[in-house]
């Protein structure tokens, strides 16, 4: 998809520099000593200044001659999972119970410091970690809906039922017997052109959807935690797949209006701006005091923007959407220039 504009040069080149993720699908770099195109954090030798020039997108590099680079594979969506490692995902996701061992990762041509530096830089925890938390998981949903902590504790792949009484309760934080007045919120990340992001769901619905390298990230899933009384853990979720679909169709222009179950504990000021936000039409846009408007208390700008700001599901609840009384930019967690290429998303399909 085409971004109808680009930062100054001299932003992307700062940005370059720095390896800002949030500049991902904003922009890409060609590096003309070379002859190779680069995302904005790809970590080999950052080039000169008057080495480079900026692209839209991949095609446009492609166009005039330039190649992908081998480092950081711009032509792939960013956070996608490498080749090398799609069938052994496939074949956890078939069966979760199974115990992976060094030797058994080995046998698949794959070095094990390797999968446990992917799975610490993408998911922030080690691969037997993730494991882990899917087992338990999986298990947490089946004992809600059998009841039987015995069946599911051995079925799951442990050898004892005290074993999986303490890795449960450790993860889930508190007992498999209480599982079915527990609460557990499924995380996993959610691929966009604009960079991954980090959906959590629960059985009601989508309760997160923010970009993985939002600075609130942490205090947003704090705050979730208390809400709903609920730990965090990998896994999957039905809400998942319709979530990734819709969004691939909003960011292609196929898509205008979301249809999904959200979830959203928040105060009851928080939630008539949330409402709000959702009546902003695609290609629109508001201020801060419209807003204030439509809640019915014109002196509440600055209560809107804070209210804003702790929006949880981004683009559903279409926060990006509120802009600055003199039609500048302010206030978007995931960067402005995400919330630029958002707004310039939607014009050009309005």
């Amino acid at each position: 998809m085409n971004a109808p504009s680009l930062p100054p040069e001299e932003t992307m080149y700062t940005a370059l520099l720095e390896k800002n993720s949030a500049f991902e699908g904003i922009f890409i770099v060609g590096v003309k000593t070379t002859g190779i195109f680069c995302r904005p954090t790809c970590t080999a030798r950052k080039p000169k200044r008057e080495n480079v020039e900026f692209f839209a997108n991949t095609q446009d590099a492609l166009a005039v001659g330039y190649r992908p680079c081998k480092v950081c594979r711009p032509m792939e969506r960013c956070g996608d999972e490498p080749p090398w490692l799609k069938n052994l995902l496939r074949e956890i996701s078939r069966d979760p119970s199974r115990r992976w061992k060094d030797a058994d990762l080995r046998e698949r041509n794959i070095d094990p410091a390797r999968i446990r530096r992917w799975f610490k830089q993408h998911h922030g925890i080690t691969f037997q970690a993730y494991l882990r938390a899917l087992r338990i998981n999986r298990a947490f949903g089946q004992i809600r809906h059998t009841g039987n902590v015995t069946d599911t504790a051995f079925g799951a792949g442990f050898e004892s039922l005290s074993g999986f009484n303490d890795a449960f309760k450790s993860l889930a934080g508190f007992a498999p017997s209480h599982s079915k007045q527990g609460a557990i919120v499924t995380i996993n990340r959610i691929l966009t052109p604009l960079g991954p992001m980090l959906a959590g769901a629960t059985e009601e619905g989508i309760c997160l959807l923010e970009f993985s390298d939002r600075r609130m990230l942490e205090t947003q899933i704090k705050r979730l935690r208390k809400y709903l009384s609920a730990s965090f853990l990998p896994g999957e979720s039905p809400h998942f797949t319709p979530l990734q679909e819709q969004l691939d169709a909003y960011f292609r222009g196929h898509l205008q209006e979301f249809d999904l179950p959200l979830v959203t504990p928040a105060t009851p000021f928080q939630k008539s701006v949330w409402d709000v936000l959702r009546q902003i039409p695609y290609g629109h846009t508001r201020t801060y005091k419209d807003q204030a408007i439509a809640i019915g208390n014109v002196k509440a700008v600055r209560a809107v923007a804070s209210a804003n700001g702790d929006n949880r599901i981004s683009i559903i609840i279409p926060c990006h959407r509120v802009i600055g009384k003199d039609g500048s930019l302010v206030g978007y967690g995931g960067g402005l220039w995400r919330k630029q290429y958002l707004l310039d998303l939607e014009q050009k399909h309005r």
